[in-house]
């Protein structure tokens, strides 16, 4: 087995508990974070404006912080040397390429426009529809980067197309993201200055991977046990950061939700539309074209789930912590795991019908 190859077991191929603690629980915590944000929000409103006050060049300097300790532990684990494995898993990779970016963000500024500009537009306040719709395209603008890999684990599916297809999405993500985003919140009618959405591309995807692949090259240098050790460790440091962003978030965001509780269950509505319809389609797409289950489940999953980290970041650079974006972006992680643990339970439940489809094929 050649380095490369024992690496990517390290990553993809060995067994270990599927979810961790954090991350099957992360629905909850994210709760209690709105909780307690709201809370000392309105304790401490003046601790509160002097951190939202340190930026730089709008940005956040203590959520700056907060994002890389969030996001660079995640991208560790993405082995771009794993695109060499794109050619063998193509016909899964192509249906999930489609849906991530010719499908999913363009439906979900669809969605956005039905429901938050039309269908909820009297529930909702007025002067943020606007933010709302830029938040739920942020959010849909990026596929998933780490928790793909326990979706793919808990449908059973191969780690390899797993691992090749968030390596060849990630190096998509540094030169699509910045374009689709600024395309479709300009259809929206919605101004955004590109520099500093170039800026937070640079900040939160450009930066982070080259730091996360020189970290990951030291760190395999000591080798793959002492590799895993790190990576294990950083996991729950990574919630962490992610659960006080979002303390911090909601600390700001608390007059808003205390005025109208109900514009959370109205975001979310178009976000779990989208999963379904994602899912679904690159699921079907992949039974259509004959691919194997063990990478349709991964493929479907990876077609549904967003680096809401990354939308976190994003909305919070361009419109502010206070904005109906960062709300948006947040009741996507609010969602996220059980949205997609049901995902998972029909992916597997489904395998029977399936692979019945692709023996019929054969026939």
């Amino acid at each position: 087995m050649t380095t490369t190859d024992s690496t990517r077991g390290a990553v993809a191929g060995r067994p270990r508990p599927a979810i961790g603690f954090f991350e099957r629980y992360l629905t909850i915590w994210v709760a209690s974070c709105i909780l307690a944000g709201v809370t000392l929000g309105q304790l401490l409103p003046g601790f509160f404006r002097a951190v939202a006050a340190l930026e730089v060049a709008k940005v956040n300097l203590p959520v700056g912080f907060l994002i890389w300790v969030m996001i660079i532990p995640m991208l560790l684990k993405i082995d771009f040397a794993a695109l060499g494995q794109v050619k063998s898993h193509a016909r899964g990779i192509g249906v999930t390429l489609f849906i991530n970016w010719a499908v999913k963000p363009f439906s979900m500024a669809l969605l956005a426009w039905i429901f938050i500009r039309h269908v909820f537009a009297p529930m909702l306040p007025a002067e943020q529809i606007d933010s709302y719709i830029a938040g739920l395209i942020l959010l849909a603008a990026a596929p998933c980067t780490a928790m793909v890999f326990v979706w793919s684990q808990l449908c059973k599916g191969d780690p390899y197309f797993t691992l090749s297809q968030v390596a060849l999405n990630d190096s998509i993500m540094v030169v699509a993201f910045a374009p689709i985003v600024a395309l479709l919140l300009g259809l929206s009618s919605i101004s955004v200055p590109w520099d500093t959405l170039l800026a937070s591309v640079g900040l939160y995807i450009v930066i982070p991977v080259v730091a996360a692949q020189v970290w990951r090259r030291a760190l395999l240098a000591k080798g793959v046990q002492h590799f895993e050790a790190v990576v294990g460790k950083l996991g729950p440091l990574s919630i962490s950061a992610l659960l006080l962003t979002l303390v911090l978030l909601f600390a700001f965001q608390g007059e808003a939700i205390l005025r109208q509780p109900l514009v959370i269950a109205l975001l979310a509505v178009p976000i779990l539309i989208q999963v379904v319809l994602n899912s679904s389609l690159a699921y079907w797409l992949n039974r259509k074209m004959g691919v194997q289950h063990c990478v349709a489940g991964p493929s479907a999953l990876i077609g549904a789930s967003n680096f809401f980290e990354l939308a976190v970041a994003t909305a919070i650079s361009l419109f502010g912590f206070q904005s109906g974006a960062a709300l948006a972006t947040v009741v996507g992680v609010l969602i996220e795991v059980p949205v997609m643990l049901f995902v998972v339970a029909v992916v597997n439940r489904s395998q029977g019908w399936y692979e019945a489809g692709l023996a019929s094929q054969r026939s």
